[in-house]
């Protein structure tokens, strides 16, 4: 089974010291990429659950970069230590509760101060308390904060430094000597021992605000820290912990520092010398970052502007736009090389300072969710299956071309040319995306959305593959091609540049190709594809249509019954049915005799039809979510939601919220089958 499409974004990502590998947390495991080319190079592979953090040890001399060693955590309630030049697991700890996030001050304060190794190696973990509450409580506490002894494999002392409703992620300071959480609308901070031991107390402050906050990073060599809310507001404390973390008797430069009026901006009686606020994001903040000399403070969030703020003075420039909401910003050993990771599943090596894009890590982006817009199975995703890749529907417009074989991104088809950026409202939606069999061609369908009840637009595009750069060029645009109806279903000849589309308007239309293309710098001509035949039947709306594998027949749903036409002659040539729900799927079982549909409604139905006996074969009352029929045999896999009962016929699949059914065509009782969590 081939595996890919996972998240690379959940948690912030780590570079080796020296800075030619980039780990990053992907499911289950670690995959390494080349900082050089973008690609992944080796994965670490243990964890039973969600990885959620990775932390490289760091090198302490110019000589030793080339150790490879890292700390990871994970939901499966363990710590792993890697070699990850082998790669090669070294050790698990167990820790017996779902690791939220990691951060070993030891190994960064051991880096910055001294090359001398502590005796002990302690990480501050935050975990999920799993036991279940004596009393049910809207108030219970869900998060802890506790410290662990990473040489002796276990817990210090049971030390929990902090309870939280839910966990929270932890931030550690460069210099190894604070961490703290964002906990609502207060920030919780604690020093690091000096000298670490298992009891060794951790003095905490505790700073307030008035609004949530969402992110907060500490400057490298001062006591000052900032923060992000959820308006756009940063929020910038200098001198923090100057009582609490003083050595003497709380004496700051001679005076005690608990005059309002000497701490511009504090909150009561908050432990720091002053707050200062600075706003420009018009949404939450989610980035916090500062440059290594401490000079600048990196902000970004929603808008995907990163915003570069001196730290003095508070004066801001804007470096150009990365065009999708920003989650971490992070630093390598070389200070001319970052990343940062956004909320589009892609991760920027960045060119410092000027933030110039040197490669992208492409994960799969998630389709645009419109299901007001997205009635038929068809407009999820398309698969060229020779290939191997998958094409989505992204929410800037594009269509992604994802490699399954290659676990990346291979590129993006902009399919309408708007200058739409993060938190802008959607204006017009891809609501189909097809591929032919070959995946030389491909097809799009948009919709531009009315505004204030006007206007409205229906658009059907057609696409080449270039034989050279082997990238998506446009060929022909057809405006309204159902009228204002819109388009229900795409399907490509399996042999011949031909297509069906048909729509909800009644009516179904093929197309034929003359090779017509838009070269470059040209103007785009119309003569590419052309209407070739217009059929529909009783004026009942075509909600779904696809070839046989030969291409002679054209199945088209109106509504509950089937259609068959011949392609060449558009002759109706019989009509089969009926179903109890409309169809929105349909789809010619390869070579064989079988043609199988689903409909959906209150009474949803997955049914294979006999094409030599014109009649239905067998059904099971399923709501099925897609169907992939083999090119060359008589096997076809269904995608299905279960209800609650899951009493299908004779199929028992309880406990499950989605199922793949493998089924040849002639036998109703499926080959294999695999469960599937959280189809939805």
């Amino acid at each position: 089974m081939i595996r890919g499409g996972r998240s690379y974004v959940l948690s912030p990502p780590a570079f080796s010291n020296d800075a030619k590998r980039l780990l990053v947390c992907t499911s289950n495991s670690v995959t390494i990429f080349s900082t050089a080319t973008g690609l992944p190079v080796a994965s670490l592979d243990g964890h039973a659950a969600l990885v959620t953090a990775v932390i490289v040890v760091p090198a302490s001399t110019p000589a030793s970069k080339i150790i490879c060693y890292c700390w990871t955590a994970s939901l499966d309630g363990t710590i792993r230590y890697w070699d990850f030049s082998v790669p090669e697991l070294i050790k698990i700890i167990n820790v017996n509760l779902p690791i939220i996030s990691m951060v070993i001050p030891t190994l960064l304060s051991q880096t910055a101060e001294t090359n001398e190794k502590s005796p002990k190696t302690f990480a501050y973990l935050s975990v999920e308390n799993t036991k279940e509450p004596e009393k049910e409580s809207s108030k219970a506490l869900r998060g802890q904060i506790k410290k662990f002894n990473l040489t002796n494999s276990r817990m210090a002392g049971g030390m929990t430094l902090t309870e939280t409703k839910q966990p929270e992620i932890i931030t550690v300071s460069s210099s190894g000597k604070y961490f703290g959480i964002r906990f609502k609308r207060k920030l919780q901070i604690w020093k690091v021992p000096t000298a670490e031991t298992e009891r060794a107390m951790v003095k905490k402050v505790t700073l307030h605000h008035t609004k949530n906050m969402n992110v907060l990073a500490f400057h490298p060599t001062q006591r000052i820290v900032a923060a992000g809310d959820v308006t756009g507001r940063i929020l910038i404390w200098r001198g923090f912990g100057d009582r609490t973390f003083a050595d003497g008797d709380g004496l700051v430069n001679g005076m005690l520092m608990n005059n309002e009026e000497e701490r511009p901006g504090v909150r009561g009686d908050d432990d720091a010398d002053s707050c200062t606020t600075w706003h420009w994001h018009s949404a939450e903040v989610n980035v916090l970052f500062f440059s290594s000399d401490g000079a600048y403070l990196y902000s970004g969030g929603k808008e995907g502007v990163l915003v570069v703020w001196q730290l003095d003075t508070g004066r801001k420039k804007f470096l150009p736009r990365i065009g999708s909401p920003l989650l971490w910003l992070t630093d390598s050993p070389d200070p001319s090389l970052s990343s940062i990771s956004c909320a589009d599943n892609q991760i920027h090596l960045l060119k410092m300072p000027s933030m110039e894009i040197l490669k992208s890590i492409s994960g799969i982006k998630l389709p645009c969710s419109f299901p007001e817009m997205c009635n038929g199975l068809q407009s999820g995703i398309a698969f060229d299956c020779n290939a191997g890749l998958v094409a989505l529907r992204t929410e800037n417009y594009c269509i992604q071309l994802y490699s399954l074989f290659d676990d990346r991104g291979v590129s993006e088809v902009v399919i309408c040319e708007r200058n739409h950026q993060p938190g802008d409202e959607v204006t017009v939606v891809v609501t189909l995306a097809v591929l032919s069999l070959d995946g030389s061609m491909m097809s799009t369908a948009e919709v531009k959305l009315p505004e204030e009840g006007l206007g409205g637009l229906v658009c059907l595009k057609f696409w080449a593959l270039g034989s050279q750069n082997k990238e998506f060029s446009l060929s022909t645009i057809i405006y309204e091609p159902h009228r204002d109806a819109g388009i229900s279903a795409i399907a490509f000849h399996p042999t011949r540049p031909m297509a069906v589309s048909s729509s909800y308007g009644g009516d179904f239309k093929v197309w034929v190709c003359n090779n017509g293309i838009q070269e470059k710098d040209q103007p785009l001509s119309n003569s590419g594809w052309t209407c070739h035949a217009v059929g529909s039947y009783k004026k009942k709306p075509m909600t779904a249509a696809t070839f046989s594998s030969d291409g002679s027949v054209l199945a088209v749903a109106a509504e509950t019954v089937i259609t068959l036409w011949d392609a060449d002659k558009n002759i109706l040539v019989a009509v089969i049915g009926e179903t109890l729900m409309p169809v929105v799927n349909l789809s010619f079982v390869g070579t064989s005799e079988y043609l199988v549909s689903a409909s959906r409604g209150s009474k949803p139905q997955l049914s294979i039809w006999s094409m030599s006996k014109l009649c239905v074969s067998w059904s099971y009352m399923l709501h099925v979510e897609a169907i992939a029929s083999a090119a060359d045999m008589s096997s076809f896999a269904a995608l299905a939601l279960l209800p609650e009962s899951s009493k299908c016929n004779e199929i028992s699949l309880k406990g499950r919220d989605g199922v793949i059914l493998l089924f040849n065509a002639s036998d109703p009782v499926p080959i294999f089958t695999w469960s599937v969590n959280k189809v939805r």
